[in-house]
């Protein structure tokens, strides 16, 4: 289990059987952004301040490699594959798509809605389908959901759901997506086929984050 901690720019490597804390490894300034390659040879840990994303071989839990992306980095995600790394930049306005194998940047997209201006637009979460046709970005203050598509890179469509959406979570069968929508106190649940929201419900105050069980 890898855990960021923001103030201290550090990662804390936890055994999972002894529940216990064994290794800390030293990254960037204010680090956040945090997941794990689905084939476990990386881990990466975004630094919000130093606008980096470190590549942490899971094996020796040292980083091997630092790639600069875009202002502020948020939030870091693998296609299925393991083929490539999806960053999301608040301050940029972009999503930035990275080659695992080189780990450099091969697409920078920068996110735009009509109607909203551009301080609105802080790419938070993002999750990618198992197929790599679509990515989905979440947009902060601008209330939206980014339809990505993930062959061409192209912004297809925006989903308007709640207040300062943060975080987005498939179901387990891929045929829905939910969304935390952090100052209207809510999720929304978006039907992915007709990419259309359907419904939204009320939780609790300030919601971040979001997990599905399997």
């Amino acid at each position: 289990l890898y855990v960021s901690n923001e103030d201290d720019s550090l990662v804390t490597v936890i055994d999972l059987t002894t529940k216990k804390a064994i290794q800390q490894i030293k990254v960037g300034v204010e680090p956040e952004g945090i997941t794990v390659s689905p084939d476990n040879q990386w881990l990466i840990s975004a630094s919000e301040t130093t606008n980096m994303v470190h590549w942490i071989d899971t094996k020796t839990n040292t980083i091997v490699e630092n790639t600069l992306v875009d202002p502020r980095p948020r939030a870091v995600n693998f296609t299925a594959d393991s083929q490539q790394l999806w960053v999301t930049s608040e301050m940029a306005g972009t999503g930035m798509v990275l080659d695992v194998k080189t780990k450099q940047p091969i697409k920078t997209i920068k996110l735009a809605v009509d109607g909203v201006t551009f301080d609105k637009i802080q790419p938070v979460g993002v999750v990618i389908d198992k197929d790599r046709k679509r990515a989905y970005i979440a947009l902060g203050p601008a209330n939206r959901v980014a339809v990505i598509n993930a062959q061409t890179y192209e912004l297809e469509k925006v989903l308007l759901v709640g207040q300062r959406v943060w975080n987005l979570a498939f179901s387990p069968d891929q045929k829905r997506l939910y969304t935390t929508n952090g100052t209207s106190n809510d999720i929304s649940i978006i039907d992915l086929e007709s990419q259309t929201v359907t419904k939204s419900v009320g939780v609790g105050t300030y919601p971040w984050g979001v997990a599905v069980k399997p």
